[in-house]
């Protein structure tokens, strides 16, 4: 029962919070940011097509240890677009042949992916570039921004490893945080959102979630993410 009630409570705070993230999306391009916002072009309601190619063509890391997230999915939305690795554009996928959207609630965090890696198949991974999660106020679809590497939500999609890097925009509150443990000291119930939402978004049953690692593991998986995209990626560009 206190189980139930604690879900219950975090579910009510996820709504809220979800809440207001869309109706404050359209003012925060009004908030000053350190992040690259490239000049977008829509071949049709499904592509969005960057200035560069977002996988191969922007560095993973700066020389202070940030690292680069192509925003995919802003907050609270439920729209699930990916980059396209081979193109290199940004594509609304395709399920049973209609564009998909998730069955649940919007996104609990801006959602994208880290140019310039591959969780490649050999070290379990689903082949992809590394996913992240963007802890800060809503961005754009398409946007470059600058972030902080501070853990990995760690889980399984059906048996293969799907880890979520979990990163802080850089010029915002967050940006302070530099670890799991201070994430949860002065945002408490942030994990908690990740990992119900996560756990369910997909249905009941797809998705284990696993735990979530330090800093020093996010960089260990995003380190040998780079590393696989310099020996195999560039193969499909």
């Amino acid at each position: 029962m206190k189980n139930n009630s604690r879900i219950g409570i975090l579910s009510g705070i996820y709504l809220l919070s979800a809440l207001f993230t869309i109706i404050s999306c359209k003012y925060s391009s009004q908030v000053k940011m350190e992040n690259d916002e490239p000049s977008l072009s829509s071949e049709n309601s499904f592509t969005i097509t960057g200035e560069r190619h977002f996988v191969s063509e922007y560095e993973p890391l700066y020389s202070d240890g940030d690292i680069n997230v192509v925003v995919e999915i802003p907050t609270g939305t439920s729209e699930k677009w990916e980059v396209n690795k081979i193109s290199g554009n940004i594509e609304w996928e395709f399920k049973y042949g209609e564009p998909r959207i998730v069955r649940y609630l919007g996104y609990p965090a801006n959602y994208g992916m880290i140019p310039g890696t591959l969780a490649s198949l050999e070290s379990e991974g689903d082949g992809d570039p590394l996913d992240a999660i963007i802890l800060g106020p809503p961005v754009k679809r398409g946007d470059i921004v600058r972030c902080r590497l501070i853990g990995v939500l760690e889980l399984l999609d059906k048996g293969v490893c799907d880890d979520k890097l979990i990163t802080v925009r850089a010029g915002t509150h967050f940006y302070e945080i530099n670890s799991i443990r201070e994430l949860d000291k002065d945002f408490e119930g942030v994990t908690d959102i990740l990992r119900l939402w996560f756990a369910n978004y997909k249905g009941p049953g797809i998705i284990e979630i696993t735990g979530f690692g330090d800093r020093e593991r996010a960089f260990q998986i995003l380190e040998s993410a780079i590393e696989a995209y310099r020996q195999y990626g560039t193969e499909d560009n």
